[in-house]
């Protein structure tokens, strides 16, 4: 796209007409009277002074222009004024305007704030060729401008808001030459026939009709707290000029965004964008067009996040160069492809991407994805990658192609490929870091990774067959909603799990990107077996049953929403439902765990007639920053009686750090032993808590030497393993005195200390620390809960 002369002429264009309205122009406005609300209009040869006695105002005008030196004050209180010109000449604001309140300036023939023109509101400043209807000002509420004049709102000169917005409306074109400032609420330049304006408090204010074709034009700069540039269907320039920029600093209650809409319309960028939160941190710059043009060598966009939206892109030299300074900058760039106006959605990248830093780059295709021959995407720092084709999840064969060359040979940061099932994958040349290792608690086995994408249920299904691929590397593409209506009733979903009797186990990556599986029935687990190597991440179930069968009781060793089994690595994993049936084995997340549970949560009810815990049933593994709220109790659906049951963990044989159950443990007749932990303890746990009540156990003694030392404690039962002096429980909800074998009797702690940090002796609450006390908690929470990750909050 290039700059169409009449852009680049306008400058010239709108000083003349400002240059030639001093003489044209009256010196003051003329022909004033209320038509709505009260007041008095007065003054001398050069000043008016206008005085509103109500809330509310509107005034017809037979002219309203305010010569060079001259004033026009409105004392409107906090209150609104409409000025409405009914004559036929254009308003030139080459003096002074001001209000105490709101001000609105309606004008078909055009509004122009002169180069010495100055406007100043303690309210919101509108000015507008469109008009709007008087009612529907003085009821308050949403107003609709429409017109259809050809006239243009510009500001050579100066407008300010002290503690409202602005807005320039016009449904051709808006222009900005000048500088306008409202760092307590939003800028807001709009162009279309039918305009929309709505109060909030925070996000656009003004939206415009599609069909309006309108243009805007800025090459002044622009400073609020907010900044939207909405053309719809029109061109939007934002052009250099004078080292000038487009700022959103945000305030206490609205964040630092900038909003260049052009819809299916251009965006030529050619000046700075800046965009953050009022701690100077964060702050998004979303920008949504057909066709974008990078021009200059401009500082580009500054902010947290770059949003672009548009049908397809072909990302040549110079908006790779673009892309790049943003990204050096240390803005995260987020580019997605719709497929709109009847494009195909496709993203080529022909230039070279390459930025320094910890800033990310996402390339979402509507359809395909390929980086072009010779070219490349490369980072120097800790910035990560993600390019996915098929970014709506529909399965329209969307393809990830690298002809070229993807460079992290000098990044810790990490890249993903994702594509259809139905797509094609070519890695191409692929450099990664040898010196590169996994985050800490991130499960990612390797640095550049490409996935396939499950986003249905019919993909999911191919991967339960017998000659499914189970060492691939799958993602979810988006959340996923089964049919589960009762126990077992609806479709089985679930990776390796439709034939009893034999072992599927799953040897790869799957990486559920955040989403959620919804109303499942997973047999013994949505894995059947989780295999040693493999890894299992960012994913949800919820609303979901375990129960082995197909509509009749079948046995199984083990059962738990997310496996049956796991042997590999499962991260930042939330269940919630129920888990019951025939098993030896129940857990809310795990039935058996063999392998690492990090930063794992389970809010499931857990009653199979074995051994049950909330998060897993039996761990020989390694469990971490995980928790469990569930209820566990126990079944008797044969002759053998439900044995026992831990909030956490019915038997544990392994490592328990930083974790907590509140949960309720056993509380039925058909449970032998119970704890608010682990029932059973031949491992080791350190730095974790209970809560939830430990009650209800069966007169049945069991006759084996296993069970010898049976105890009802709080935190572990019958135990052979150790219990740090870090690990305590709540005496009063749990209804226990006795935590258990090595737990000292001081570690039963009120309520009340449950609240208290000071109480948990040498656990980290500080930044950074693996521990939270939120306000009016009854106990603590693992510090990730409260970070934006899966927490089933």
């Amino acid at each position: 796209m290039t700059i169409p002369m009449r852009a680049i002429a306008l400058a010239t264009t709108v000083f003349v007409i400002a240059q030639s309205s001093a003489f044209g122009a009256g010196a003051l406005p003329g022909g004033g009277r209320f038509v709505a609300g009260t007041g008095t209009i007065g003054g001398d040869a050069g000043s008016l002074t206008i005085h509103q006695t109500s809330s509310k105002g509107v005034i017809d005008w037979g002219g309203f222009s305010i010569g060079a030196g001259n004033r026009v004050a409105f004392d409107n209180g906090s209150g609104a004024t409409l000025n409405r010109v009914t004559g036929g000449d254009t308003s030139f604001i080459l003096g002074k305007l001001s209000a105490t309140g709101s001000l609105y300036l309606i004008n078909p023939q055009g509004v122009v704030v002169g180069a010495g023109g100055v406007v100043s509101t303690g309210g919101r400043f509108v000015a507008s060729t469109l008009d709007v209807d008087t009612a529907a000002f003085m009821s308050g509420g949403p107003l609709t401008f429409d017109g259809a004049s050809t006239r243009r709102v510009v500001n050579l000169g100066k407008i300010g808001s002290s503690g409202g917005d602005v807005f320039l409306i016009s449904s051709d074109e808006v222009d900005n030459f000048g500088c306008i400032e409202a760092r307590q609420g939003s800028v807001e330049l709009a162009a279309g026939h039918t305009v929309l304006l709505q109060d909030a408090s925070s996000g656009q204010q003004v939206f415009v009709k599609t069909g309006s074709r309108g243009t805007i034009v800025n090459r002044g700069a622009i400073e609020a707290a907010q900044v939207s540039l909405q053309a719809a269907d029109g061109n939007i320039y934002a052009l250099s000029g004078n080292h000038a920029a487009i700022r959103a600093t945000g305030t206490a209650s609205r964040d630092g965004h900038v909003w260049l809409v052009a819809d299916t319309g251009g965006l030529t960028l050619a000046q700075p964008v800046e965009a953050h939160d009022a701690d100077g941190k964060g702050g998004t710059v979303d920008t949504r067009a057909a066709g974008f043009a990078f021009v200059g060598d401009t500082p580009a966009v500054l902010a947290g996040l770059w949003k672009v939206t548009t049908p397809r892109i072909a990302i040549d030299a110079s908006a790779a160069r673009f892309f790049s300074r943003s990204l050096s900058a240390g803005t995260s760039v987020n580019l997605q492809t719709t497929g709109a106006l009847g494009r195909d959605g496709d993203i080529e990248v022909a230039g070279n991407i390459d930025w320094h830093g910890n800033a990310s780059l996402t390339l979402g295709a509507y359809r395909s994805l390929t980086i072009g021959n010779g070219a490349a995407i490369r980072n120097a720092g800790g910035g990560s990658s993600t390019l996915r084709a098929d970014a709506t999840a529909i399965d329209d064969g969307g393809s990830v192609i690298n002809n070229g060359t993807l460079d992290w040979s000098k990044s810790t940061g990490i890249v993903s490929l994702l594509y259809d099932m139905n797509g094609n994958y070519r890695p191409g040349a692929v450099l990664g870091n040898p010196a590169w290792t996994s985050p800490q608690l991130s499960s990612l086995p390797t640095q550049i990774t490409g996935y396939e994408l499950i986003n249905s249920l019919d993909d999911l299904a191919l991967l339960q067959t017998p000659n499914a691929n189970y060492g691939g590397n799958y993602a979810l593409g988006r959340d996923l909603e089964s049919d589960y209506r009762g126990m077992p009733s609806g479709t089985l979903v679930g990776i390796g799990n439709d034939t009893y009797g034999t072992t599927h186990t799953f040897t790869g990556q799957f990486d559920g990107m955040g989403h959620t599986l919804d109303a499942a029935w997973v047999s013994a687990g949505f894995f059947d077996q989780i295999g040693a190597g493999a890894f299992v991440r960012n994913f949800k179930i919820t609303n979901s049953y375990a129960l082995p069968g197909y509509g009749d009781y079948i046995e199984a060793s083990a059962v738990g929403l997310l496996a049956r089994d796991n042997q590999g690595v499962v991260a930042n994993v939330y269940v919630q439902g129920s888990v019951g049936g025939y098993a030896v084995t129940g857990g809310g997340l795990v039935g058996s765990n063999e392998g690492t549970i990090m930063r794992a949560g389970a809010d499931v009810g857990v009653s199979s007639d074995g051994i049950n815990g909330g998060l897993v049933g039996h761990n020989s593994g390694t469990i971490v920053q995980s928790f469990a709220t569930g209820d566990v109790g126990g079944v008797a659906f044969g002759v053998t009686p439900a044995v026992s049951g831990g909030g956490l963990v019915a038997v544990n044989d392994g490592t328990i750090a930083q974790s907590y159950a509140t949960g309720n443990a056993a509380g039925d007749p058909f449970t032998i032993v119970a704890a608010g932990l682990a029932a059973y303890n031949n491992g080791t746990i350190t730095q974790s808590f209970a809560t939830g009540q430990v009650s209800g156990q069966s007169p049945i003694q069991h006759q084996g030497p296993q069970l010898a030392g049976i105890t009802n404690g709080n935190t572990v039962g019958a135990s052979g393993g150790a219990v740090g002096s870090d690990v305590y429980w709540d005496a009063q909800t749990s209804g226990q005195s006795y935590g258990g074998p090595g737990v000292p009797d001081a570690n039963g702690l009120t309520t009340a200390q449950m609240s208290n940090p000071a109480s948990f002796v040498g656990w980290n609450f500080g930044p950074g620390g693996v521990w939270a006390m939120p306000a009016d908690a009854t106990h603590p929470v693992l510090a990730w809960q409260l970070n934006g990750q899966l927490n089933g909050q």
